[in-house]
């Protein structure tokens, strides 16, 4: 008989392990180095809570080898398990180097707190080598935080990068590879770009360091939706013959930098540059730099699109220009609009009554502090009429106060006469606890609606703050948008939650979690009572079957078959027989379908597989898992055409399927979500988990 589980897991634990262990849950080694010595090409190494440094007994470098996975709590990105120290390594680019960890081949490092305190230390080294370092923290390094450099081609994911001396990351030689999703805070540079480096740069957050990006000699960095904000010197500078890539007339970048001290963008070399699509303050734009328009036709040159001065690079831009054509709002004889200032509710009336023509009902209202000869006074009248506005139990007005964000959010939703909000979309919102309780399902109609605009954090609601001028722009502009007066702006501030979406206890970063909500979004999907989703836990055969038959609903493909553990009265029953007459489950010889049996990971994908009768796949799709050879026979073509399909989902590593391995509820729906995509149900969620093969 075949062993069916070649991964081997090693577990090491510098509080409470030994090295004369065996390595095991219950008998872990104490030092990552002890546990190193052991590993072979199929080797995950899971570190509990604790240091890992020389007095714990590592000898550095530590160098993980081509297959390993070093894994920690990837959940919140390594916190309480710190690998410090440094040794010597000689690289063939560089020379002597003082480094913590070195990458070989395609080596994982998970979940992980990395420290080099010793003079010019690095964290992590990686040289011409291709391994995934994700939901780290990188931390207090006395040079960078990642240095790749050869032919380095590393995925660098869902990082944090906090107060490296030097640099967060640094590239160089020929490193490709991709940056995405990554923090990068109070370093002295975010990230460093020399030589012919040129890497995927996308969807990263660089705030508070000295530079975010720094360009070097040749490099070619391919920059896209990365947020540049608050850096103390200045966001990218581009020095000596290096080109970045910031959009193109039919791929617009979409960077967004703002409140830099002293510059957005600084080009420093001979060449022009061409940025599309991307978010700068003409003011802080300092060197050759030419803007073009987002177009597949010929590109024309434009200006930052303001009639303001004040307005250029302002997130709020493109709501506020959207209003001034429609003649709802204006700026001052100075020539600026004062985007920051608060806005009086006499101001804001009159802004309403301009930008909406509803029926006023019935009402005739009166304000006692509004005289007929009042500026707004036309203006407060009809936007009480229309139910935008109303007074105080007073009976006044008060026009020149100013108003808060929350006045402004149940204003629209009155007036627009908005309804049906579900509480559980507050939850987006940290400071949720302020919202007065009058107004929450007004906030709630309105988060729904995407009428919710908050700067710079889309998760802090702010609701008793004066709400500013450009912030009433932009709440005004998608109320027309949600009226279908207006076409949608795209913004990263407006708060587009998952609606209905329960906030599940034990949820929040793990791996499967897109996957999770997204099923729990379609209705396919639910928690536990106390509030929890319990991803870990297996998955019995009858909850696969109720999964599958509400997930696809498949039409019969043949009869029925009445199981002989499976009563009539049993909670899934009908999802059985509509499951199994569908395709998707079938029962044993002996007529039972044992329906608390947890259901394995081969069941599921040769289940979606024939269930959707998928055609067939190259065999050699079997190529991507280094366990390929315990695939039983009879299963092998199902898993190379879920493979080829992508259906496939293996944590933490990608390249072991371990097919017999009872399915946890967290892969069931990662691969059941797939499924959906590979039908074209549901759109595609990027996970590093997804197994990809091109046969």
């Amino acid at each position: 008989m075949v062993n069916s589980t070649l991964v081997s897991t090693l577990y090491v634990d510098s509080v409470k392990g030994n090295d004369a262990n065996a390595g095991s849950r219950l008998s872990p080694f104490k030092s990552l180095t002890r546990a190193l010595k052991t590993s072979t090409k199929s080797t995950i190494i899971q570190l509990g809570a604790g240091t890992y440094n020389a007095a714990t007994g590592e000898v550095f470098p530590l160098i993980i080898p081509a297959g390993v996975i070093v894994v920690g709590s990837e959940a919140n990105k390594g916190a309480g398990i710190v690998i410090s120290g440094s040794g010597t390594y000689q690289s063939p680019s560089f020379g002597v180097q003082n480094i913590t960890l070195l990458l070989l081949g395609d080596a994982s490092l998970r979940g992980v707190t990395v420290t080099n305190a010793t003079a010019k230390g690095t964290g992590v080294w990686i040289e011409s080598t291709a391994p995934t370092v994700t939901n780290n923290t990188f931390i207090n390094c006395a040079r960078e935080g990642i240095f790749t450099t050869g032919a380095a081609k590393p995925a660098i994911l869902d990082n944090v990068f906090l107060q490296n001396a030097a640099s967060g990351l640094t590239m160089a030689r020929y490193s490709k590879g991709e940056v995405l999703r990554n923090v990068f805070q109070k370093n002295a540079l975010g990230i460093a770009i020399s030589d012919f480096a040129a890497p995927l740069v996308a969807n990263n957050k660089l705030l508070e360091n000295q530079t975010a990006i720094a360009l070097s000699r040749d490099a070619r960095p391919v920059l896209r939706q990365n947020q540049i904000t608050k850096n103390t010197q200045g966001g990218l500078l581009v020095n000596g013959n290096a080109v970045p890539d910031l959009g193109n007339t039919q791929d617009p970048a979409g960077n967004i930098f703002r409140e830099n001290k002293e510059f957005d963008l600084q080009n420093v070399t001979p060449q022009q540059l061409l940025s599309v699509g991307n978010q700068l303050n003409p003011i802080q734009v300092i060197g050759p730099v030419e803007f073009l328009t987002a177009t597949t036709d010929t590109p024309n040159k434009v200006s930052i699109g303001t009639s303001f001065y004040d307005l250029g690079g302002h997130w709020a831009v493109a709501f506020v220009e959207a209003l001034v054509n429609e003649g709802a709002i204006s700026g001052f004889p100075d020539g600026t609009f004062k985007p920051e200032a608060p806005i009086t509710r006499a101001q804001y009336a009159a802004i309403i009554a301009k930008t909406f023509s509803l029926p006023t009902g019935n009402k005739n209202s009166k304000f006692a502090d509004i005289k007929p000869d009042f500026w707004a006074a036309s203006a407060i009248l009809s936007a009480a009429n229309m139910g935008f506005v109303s007074g105080f139990p007073d009976g006044t007005f008060r026009p020149g106060q100013n108003l808060t964000k929350i006045q402004a959010i149940v204003s629209i939703v009155n007036g627009l006469k908005f309804s049906g909000g579900n509480p559980n979309v507050l939850t987006v919102y940290r400071d949720r606890a302020q919202i007065p309780s009058y107004a929450t399902n007004a906030v709630a109609v309105a988060t729904q609606k995407l009428l919710v605009v908050n700067y710079p954090q889309p998760e802090q609601l702010e609701p008793l703050r004066e709400i500013t001028r450009a912030e009433v722009a932009a709440i005004i502009y998608q109320g027309l948008v949600a009226s279908g007066k207006q076409k949608a702006i795209a913004s990263p501030y407006i708060v587009n939650p998952d609606v209905d979406i329960p906030s599940f206890t034990d949820l929040k970063g793990h791996w499967a979690e897109a996957f999770i909500r997204a099923l729990v979004s379609l209705d396919l999907t639910r928690g536990f009572a106390d509030g929890s989703y319990k991803p870990d836990k297996p998955m019995t055969r009858a909850q696969y079957a109720a999964l599958v038959a509400v997930a696809f609903n498949p039409t019969a493909k043949r009869p029925a078959i009445e199981f002989t553990d499976v009563a009539k009265d049993f909670w899934a029953y009908q999802a059985i027989q509509t499951a199994a007459s569908g395709g998707f489950v079938s029962g044993f010889s002996d007529r039972t379908f044992r329906p608390d049996q947890n259901v394995q990971r081969l069941q599921v994908i040769v289940s979606l597989v024939n269930g959707l009768a998928l055609p067939p796949a190259d065999i050699n799709a079997l190529l991507a898992y280094s366990d390929r050879q315990v695939i039983p026979e009879y299963a092998r073509n199902a898993v190379a055409t879920a493979t080829q399909q992508q259906i496939v989902v293996n944590y933490p590593d990608p390249k072991q399927l371990v097919p017999v391995r009872e399915a946890t509820r967290a892969e069931v729906a990662a691969m059941v979500y797939q499924a959906l995509v590979a039908i074209k149900r549901t759109p595609a969620i990027n996970s590093p988990y997804i197994v990809s093969h091109t046969a």
